[in-house]
Formats: C-alpha cells, structure tokens, sequence
C-alpha cells in the first residue's frame, strides 16, 4: 500500500475535474466549437488515429465547423468518422475540406445534453471518491504500520475529506455552469 500523499491526492482529484472539463467541452451547445470533435478517431493507414491527426479543425463561423484533411485520400474515412461519431452533424464534403453545419438544439436534445452533462458530473464525482478512497486506505495503512499516530489519521482522514468535498463542490459548480450553457438559461 502507498504511503499517505496528500499532494498526490489533491493533483489525481483535480485531474478528475479537468477531465469532466474537457468532456463537457466537447458537448454541443448550438455554438462550433472545435473540442466537439475531438472524441472522433479516424480508420487510416490501417489504424485508428484522432481526427487532430489527420486534419485540422477550425470554427471558420459561429455555427460552422471545418475539416481540413491533410492528404485527401483520407477525406471519404474521415467524412465516414464523423457520420458514424454520434453528434448529430451532417457533413458536407466538397473535395477538399469536410464543412459541418451546427444545427439549431432541439428542446429534447438540449434535456439530452443535460442528461450527458449529469453522467459526466457523476463519473466526475465517483473518481473524486474512489481517490478518497485510497488517501483513507493508505491513513490506515500508516498506522497499522505505526508509521503514525491514531490522531494523524483521523487528522488525515479530516483533511482527505475536506479535500473531496472542496472538489466535489468544483464538479457541481462545473456542471452546472455547462447546464446552463445548454439549457440557454
């Protein structure tokens, strides 16, 4: 077992934090943002690779996207990549770059998006807890091993705790901001 880190802690707790901000970065709210597709990877050259990979991305408009494909052979896979992603984007492929018209949100897709929004907020919460978790296990562990005192752990445990709320609280902040965003409240 680790032994007691609260640096470590705090730094794997924020990591979960940033990652619930580039998750909810990627989510539609009726404005291009290039994030959107970053989740896509590609089939070329015999393997999977990300769309930043093999082509740039750009907002040209408010409510357009544009995909410039590198070498050109790659546009029909990528087109295909996109299609196949999920978002609801309907590329056009003109030759030489892949365009993607952001559609205006649907009331339903907008509760849909608030629903992923909640999804990525729980999975945020768990990993907070789940690191919790191991900074308790490892207290415990200390004293077992009477590398410290049974006041330092409950001390520690106080602290792990203060921590995982102190996160916990970013998540729902975040989260909530993006609800918003969505919602159009």
């Amino acid at each position: 077992m680790a032994k007691y880190d609260k640096a470590d802690l705090e730094r794997r707790m924020k990591g979960a934090v940033e990652s619930l901000r580039s998750d909810l970065g990627g989510l539609r709210t009726g404005r291009a943002n290039t994030a959107l597709l970053d989740p896509i990877t590609v089939e070329v050259y015999g393997s999977k690779m990300p769309l930043n990979q093999v082509a740039t991305v750009s907002a040209p408009e408010p409510r357009l996207l544009s995909v410039q494909v590198w070498d050109k052979s790659n546009i029909g896979p990528v087109e295909k990549a996109i299609r196949s992603a999920g978002l609801g984007l309907n590329p056009i492929n003109d030759g030489n770059n892949i365009r993607l018209p952001i559609p205006d949100l649907t009331e339903e897709r907008r509760k849909e998006l608030a629903k992923l929004v909640h999804s990525y907020a729980e999975k945020a919460r768990v990993a907070i807890r789940n690191v919790r978790r191991d900074g308790i296990d490892a207290l415990k562990a200390d004293e077992t091993k009477k590398e410290i005192s049974e006041d330092d752990r409950k001390r520690g445990e106080t602290e792990v705790q203060k921590l995982t709320d102190e996160m916990i609280k970013e998540v729902e902040t975040v989260a909530a901001q993006k609800e918003q965003e969505i919602l159009g409240k």
